[in-house]
């Protein structure tokens, strides 16, 4: 794991020469392709050291921040052309990656700690040193202070682990022996505002809107998986709370499902649309890796990577309509169908992955959580449906507002995509629906 962590570090200086932009990024992407030759991985912990070490969970959500993270950079081809700092850029995203790969592969919880914490600093930066609107400020503080206020119980939480069982490692702790229900909460509200639960989703929308192409993909990509990886992370040592007070956030979160859902249909902003349907997914991820059942923890797993991939697809393709259009309004981006004809496919494939249509490993992550849910409670059922059915409903709406429809006379003329921008969305997709053939080491790492 180390010799990953100094090929990242020794990418810093690189960032600091004149137009080595894409330089960085192929470097990555090397980082990215010999990371994915190093499949050694299986459900215990490999390559351990006091600090290192990764297993099955931990790698694919390294590899899919490899991953993002080359696109990040390969979407914002305009701070590069525009030379907007594109230097500082560069080492923002190198070093929020770096930060990334020690949270995942990270053995000690207060280590863990520290790296997530420090994840939040980089993406901070990117809000509000590449943000477009003067309220990315608000939307910075939002993200800052939801984080924080949580967060700090989760430290007095690992402490107190750290009093009782003489450690701070993975390994060495009890698992199943606390039962107290403060620690409970201490332990897992900072990741509920992660992840992000309804009741404590509204940092996520306002960060979305506000932040730059890649500060919206990182977001989507892997912020939003610090939560849902810390929850598998600490729920073996508090499982005996996690039986009696789980139900609490299930319902919060099905319920607050059907309710992002309805919000959605009510959008105007393509990004707002789309970053509330990462709220409702992640709702539903939530509610299936609190029935603590193994259909429950392998379907919120790879449903964690299916909507990395998908939701930064979308985010990316809301991006390019909008340096054409210069607005992300659906007034104004309607019709798109005649104004770039070969977007339209892309608009297609990555919708429909976002509404779990076969073959998209979306589909794979909510049938396992279905199963998860509905085996927990019946009840839960009625919510589901809702659920999957208003899903669909405004990704539905999202391409036929965005594709069909009058044109804009503003962009009375017919423009196509670079062939860096089919190559980006090429890089989403392919994954997405070539993972469903391979999905053994999403559904049965346990």
């Amino acid at each position: 794991m180390l010799k990953f962590f100094f090929m990242l570090l020794f990418v810093i200086p690189i960032c600091f020469i004149k137009k080595s932009f894409w330089m960085v990024q192929n470097l990555l992407f090397l980082v990215s392709f010999l990371f994915i030759g190093f499949n050694i991985y299986s459900n215990y912990w490999m390559n351990i050291s006091y600090y290192f070490g990764a297993d099955t969970i931990s790698y694919g959500l390294i590899l899919l921040s490899f991953w993002i993270c080359c696109l990040m950079l390969m979407a914002s081809e305009m701070v590069m052309r525009l030379n907007n700092y594109s230097n500082f850029f560069c080492l923002v995203v190198v070093f929020l990656l770096v930060m990334l790969y020690l949270t995942f592969s990270s053995m000690s919880l207060f280590m863990f700690y520290l790296f997530f914490e420090s994840s939040l600093i980089p993406t901070l930066f990117l809000i509000m040193g590449w943000g477009y609107q003067p309220e990315r400020l608000q939307a910075g503080v939002y993200l800052l202070f939801y984080t924080l206020l949580a967060s700090l119980p989760l430290l007095i939480g690992i402490f107190y682990l750290d009093s009782t069982s003489g450690s701070m490692n993975f390994y060495m702790l009890n698992l199943g022996s606390f039962n107290s229900s403060l620690l409970y909460i201490c332990l897992i509200m900072a990741f509920l505002v992660k992840m992000p639960m309804f009741l404590v989703h509204l940092w996520l929308p306002k960060a979305h809107v506000e932040a730059p192409v890649s500060g919206s993909m990182i977001l989507a990509g892997i912020l939003l998986k610090l939560g849902g990886y810390g929850l598998i992370r600490v729920f073996p040592l508090i499982i005996k709370s996690g039986l009696m007070f789980n139900f609490v956030w299930v319902s919060i979160s099905l319920v607050g499902g059907v309710l992002v859902s309805l919000i959605c249909l009510r959008q105007m902003d393509m990004k707002s649309l789309i970053a509330y349907s990462s709220v409702a997914h992640m709702g539903i991820v939530l509610s299936g890796l609190l029935t603590l059942s193994l259909w429950g923890l392998s379907g919120a797993y790879s449903l964690m990577i299916a909507h990395g991939l998908c939701s930064s697809g979308l985010f990316c393709l809301a991006n390019i309509s909008y340096e054409r259009m210069g607005s992300r309004s659906l007034l104004i981006n309607k019709g798109l169908l005649n104004f770039m004809p070969s977007m339209a496919l892309w608009w297609f494939l990555l919708c429909s992955a976002n509404m779990a249509a076969p073959p998209t490993l979306n589909l794979l992550g909510e049938i396992s959580l279905l199963n998860s849910i509905v085996s927990w409670s019946w009840i839960s059922m009625i919510a589901i449906s809702l659920l999957s059915f208003f899903s669909a409903a405004y990704t539905l709406y999202l391409y036929a507002y965005s594709q069909h429809g009058k044109l804009f006379s503003g962009g009375l003329a017919c423009s196509g995509g670079s062939s860096r921008e089919y190559l980006l969305l090429m890089l989403h997709w392919l994954p997405l629906n070539l993972l469903i053939l391979k999905s053994e080491p999403g559904m049965l790492w346990l």
